[in-house]
């Protein structure tokens, strides 16, 4: 088994090619990162319907989730570091199975505290993953090829983003359509009850399912032959000083970033229902949003750094953000509603730009930002939060397109100062 250093800059690989089964494994492990993570938007739509909930409550459910990155991102790049990447990633996964099996649980018995707990657990043990796996495929292999390997890992997790909802809407609510309106037309309270037990009770056997496939998948990995890759720091003393504004400002845009992400993929189906379409409707609406966001991923893979530099495209995409949520106040209905899955398309290459922009302006504070900027996935707790508790004395679009438009601004006056700065760097040289 071989091991390897990842320095501070977060660029380092082997130098040492390992075939194709250790990179086929971690493809598989995005796929699981992203089927767990865009499973969030129908959820919203299911809690809403089997614990009686308005949007401020169904919208705990990324909240929840995504408030795991911002407690748990430091604890968990320790343990990556102490345990080494392949344990920490096993050992994320038994953690992930945790959450998945006390989340159905919970849905089951119909407690919805016990619901967000085993969610908030779930989060906790994808935040491991997180910080374990990405260093890990950028460590398989030679530093010149790492961003092609992650290419790949991007597309498998875009491709499971496409297939979670449609899959959790197909097994566990085919018919919500018809027990949304027998719900409103059911009489005693007993029987209204016995409806939600029933429709609550489906999600438990995926969820088993789900959480067996994770152990199954920990356990697998034991014998997946993988090299012991390890994090270590290889600076002689920590850095000194203050850690640049820069980076201070660059993880507040990923924080506002992640929260864009989310809105669109997670808050689409209330946004639909808001324009008028039917719950039947919106069941699949995230992963329209996820399918433009395969596209802008390849369109963006070809066009950077080939044709565009990453930040005039990232100042490009913001554009194109704007554009989407303007033509989406014009329309109405399902035309409004595709306009917000489009989304996806200007979202797409807008992380795989911001991380190396931002830790390259970090200089010897690169590890601690690491961590601040996973800490700063939360922001996709706290703008749909808000969105859920403005759309009612705002109205769905003004809530909607209120937060998302300044998020836009806020990411492309960003892309335009770091393309200013290697601009003017060029200049320079």
């Amino acid at each position: 088994m071989g091991q390897a250093d990842l320095n501070h800059d977060g660029g380092a690989g082997t130098g040492k090619a390992y075939g194709a089964r250790p990179l086929l494994v971690m493809a598989g492990l995005f796929f699981i990162i992203g089927f767990v993570t865009w499973l969030n938007g129908p959820l919203i739509t299911f809690v809403q319907v089997a614990f009686g909930l308005g949007p401020v409550g169904a919208f705990l459910v990324p909240m929840c989730f995504y408030l795991a990155y911002f407690f748990c991102a430091f604890p968990a790049t320790a343990l990556a570091r102490r345990l080494g990447l392949y344990c920490g990633i096993r050992l994320a996964l038994g953690v992930m199975a945790a959450g998945t099996l006390g989340f159905g649980e919970c849905v089951g018995r119909q407690w919805y505290p016990g619901a967000l707990a085993g969610l908030s657990v779930l989060g906790a043990g994808l935040t491991l993953l997180q910080v374990a796996v990405n260093p890990y495929v950028t460590l398989l292999g030679p530093a010149a090829q790492a961003a092609r390997r992650i290419a790949w890992m991007g597309i498998a997790n875009k491709l499971s983003g496409i297939i979670a909802p449609v899959v959790f809407s197909i097994l566990v609510m085919p018919d919500i359509g018809g027990v949304v309106a027998r719900l409103a037309q059911a009489g005693p309270a007993r029987q209204h009850a016995a409806m939600l037990t029933g429709f609550a009770h489906a999600v438990v056997l995926p969820y088993r399912s789900m959480a067996a496939a994770l152990l199954l998948v920990a356990l697998a990995l034991r014998h997946a032959g993988l090299p012991d890759l390890r994090l270590t720091c290889r600076d002689v003393a920590p850095p000194t000083g203050r850690m640049p504004a820069r980076a201070w400002v660059g993880i507040g845009v990923v924080f506002v970033y992640v929260g864009v992400e989310v809105m669109a993929g997670d808050g689409i189906g209330l946004y639909a229902r808001g324009m008028g379409l039917a719950v039947e409707q919106t069941r699949f609406l995230t992963a329209f949003t996820l399918a433009a966001m395969l596209g802008g991923y390849g369109l963006g893979s070809m066009m950077v750094p080939a044709v565009v530099r990453p930040a005039p495209y990232l100042a490009l995409s913001a554009a194109m953000g704007v554009g989407l949520c303007v033509a989406a106040i014009m329309a109405h209905g399902m035309s409004s509603v595709l306009c917000v899955a489009l989304l996806g398309l200007a979202n797409a290459m807008m992380m795989p730009i911001l991380f190396p922009l931002v830790l390259h302006g970090a200089g010897a504070w690169r590890a601690r930002v690491n961590a601040l900027l996973v800490m700063a996935f939360c922001g996709g707790a706290v703008m749909p939060q808000c969105f859920a508790l403005l759309q009612g004395a705002w109205g769905m679009k003004a809530a909607f397109m209120g937060l998302v438009v300044p998020g836009y601004g806020v990411i492309g006056l960003f892309a335009l100062g770091a393309w200013r700065r290697a601009w003017g760097l060029g200049r320079a040289a």
